[in-house]
């Protein structure tokens, strides 16, 4: 099981080789999720690019380190951990937090994002209000207090009723997060806008919702791919919050031709 250490966070990632020609892809999982939620991406998208998952410090079996009080923590450690692999250039997918992660990676360290894929995020998510609201419920009662409704915008009321051993397993994923990296995630997000910075986003920009997303809706991630130059903005059908568990199929689709559109698709990465 691959791990590194990298200022004191012992980070979980999984590097997929490829002979593909395309910068590598890293994914950046979302709230209170660990990286088997791209396992059918992974296995859809093998051998045509690379790509690296990891567990985002407090999340899955990766450390908390010192603790997580701002997004700027999470693009610490993943702007280390691309450096520790010695790549140049990536292209970053983002889902919710995650895609606030790419966000600020972008803005500090533009030179190395080749172009950003934005899933089910924004550049403001919530309110202080909304997220004091269930820090206070989490502190109290636990993840196991807030996970049925989590469920309802993660996912659509067709994998409610269609697949329930898949809700049962990402509603255990959820309730069994360390709660100091769900709780000071909360807190990341809660403080995170970032408005300004996303007018300033030169890569190429994919931006996707599921169209049922109860949790980043549609018309919130349509306004924020307005105010990304040159942004695309894709729904995908039969979706929550979490499209790359829910319609694998159409998101994989969605990479294939977007990676395939960058201006050096076509040259090997090193």
């Amino acid at each position: 099981m691959p791990f590194v250490s990298i200022g004191g966070v012992t980070l979980h990632h999984r590097a997929i080789e490829a002979t593909g020609t395309s910068r590598p892809i890293i994914f950046i999982n979302s709230l209170g999720t660990d990286f088997r939620i791209w396992d059918d991406i992974v296995a859809q998208l093998a051998g045509e690019m690379p790509m690296l998952v990891y567990d985002k410090r407090g999340h899955g079996l990766s450390d908390i380190g010192g603790g997580v009080r701002s997004i700027d923590d999470h693009a610490d450690d993943l702007s280390a951990l691309i450096d520790h692999l010695g790549f140049d250039k990536v292209v970053l997918f983002g889902l919710s937090v995650g895609g606030m992660v790419a966000q600020r990676l972008h803005a500090r360290r533009p030179e190395i994002v080749q172009a950003l894929i934005l899933s089910d995020t924004a550049h403001k998510i919530g309110t202080a209000e909304s997220w004091n609201a269930r820090i206070a419920t989490v502190e109290r009662d636990g993840i196991e207090a807030i996970a049925d409704g989590i469920m309802k915008v993660w996912f659509t009321p067709d994998f409610h009723t269609n697949r329930a051993a898949e809700l049962a397993g990402c509603r255990n994923m959820l309730t069994r997060q360390a709660l100091p990296g769900y709780i000071g995630t909360c807190m990341a997000v809660r403080d995170a806008d970032f408005t300004d910075s996303a007018r300033r986003i030169a890569a190429p920009t994919l931006c996707i919702v599921g169209d049922q997303d109860g949790s980043t809706p549609p018309d919130l991630v349509r306004s924020f791919s307005e105010l990304i130059p040159g942004a695309r903005f894709e729904v995908i059908r039969g979706a929550g919050h979490i499209p790359c568990i829910e319609q694998s199929d159409a998101l994989a689709n969605l990479i294939r031709d977007f990676v395939a559109s960058l201006p050096e698709g076509k040259h090997a990465h090193g």
